[in-house]
């Protein structure tokens, strides 16, 4: 699709919303919750009564045979869904400060209990796997996608992930980002205008030098309102807007660079911008 590319032809730089754009949480977490699932479910079978009571009771053990894998696919996005709805509910001027792995340990118990799955887990499992999020895998593309932007953009981070989860993916898939811009570092979660505009001063630039590159309508709404440039860049199954919804079709007038799924992610963007190089 034709795509507005006059609007990015000043942009000096690029901030990445993460979850999602950059990395693929929905595959990392199901892998581990499936695996700590099997592990416990394995640790139960072939003992004997008195054995099998110091781990999970029956009542567990026959919770856990009821469940399908399609139930825990749709347990790791209710517990995606409650970081959304969490960020959007914040309010900075009036509620205290909630990290968000403060909120994954938090809504992973909760989520637990109403799943009749309390018990499953140790306190020390339950703090383990709600840092799960720390160990997300990028998709194939993003971290040479990013090393090819990094020469000719400043890049950077524009996440409600507090900070040690953004400097842990970027250890952990080998992302290249000159800064790192979290909603923690301006005490306000997306889409608050504090968190975009407080990147744009950080990075000592005017709002029409900087671009958003980000796989959700809404981030790229908030941002084009305050004047950031827009780069939408599909993955499977993160859009919450409907393919057919009209605000969906609106977008293609103002988005300024569309990266198709299919179109290469991260590597398109780089190859897409590339091509602008030049243009008036």
């Amino acid at each position: 699709m034709p795509s507005k590319t006059s609007r990015l032809t000043g942009v000096k730089a690029l901030l990445f919303d993460v979850f999602g754009t950059v990395v693929d949480w929905r595959s990392s977490v199901t892998d581990e919750l499936s695996l700590r699932i099997f592990r416990k479910q394995q640790s139960s079978s072939g003992r004997s009564e008195e054995e099998a009571s110091s781990s999970l009771s029956p009542a567990l053990r026959t919770r856990l045979e009821a469940l399908a894998q399609s139930d825990w696919d749709r347990f790791v996005q209710e517990w995606r869904d409650s970081y959304n709805a969490f960020t959007r509910a914040f309010d900075p001027a009036t509620d205290e400060w909630k990290s968000i792995d403060e909120h994954h340990r938090e809504s992973l118990v909760e989520l637990l209990r109403r799943w009749d799955l309390e018990g499953l887990f140790t306190e020390s499992e339950i703090r383990s796997l709600s840092l799960v999020w720390h160990r997300l895998a990028p998709w194939p593309d993003s971290a040479e996608g990013l090393e090819r932007l990094h020469g000719r953009y400043t890049t950077a981070t524009l996440s409600n992930a507090n900070t040690s989860i953004l400097r842990d993916l970027s250890d952990f898939g080998g992302l290249v980002f000159d800064k790192v811009f979290s909603a923690e570092t301006f005490r306000a979660y997306k889409p608050d205008p504090g968190t975009y505009l407080g990147a744009v001063r950080g990075l000592g630039l005017r709002p029409e030098e900087v671009a958003l590159v980000a796989a959700h309508m809404k981030d790229l709404r908030a941002a084009r309102d305050l004047g950031l440039g827009t780069i939408y860049v599909e993955r499977p199954a993160e859009e919450e807007w409907g393919r057919e919804e009209e605000r969906f079709l609106e977008a293609r007038g103002w988005v300024d660079l569309w990266v198709a799924e299919g179109e290469g992610g991260l590597l398109g963007v780089a190859e897409k911008l590339r091509e602008l190089e030049g243009v008036d």
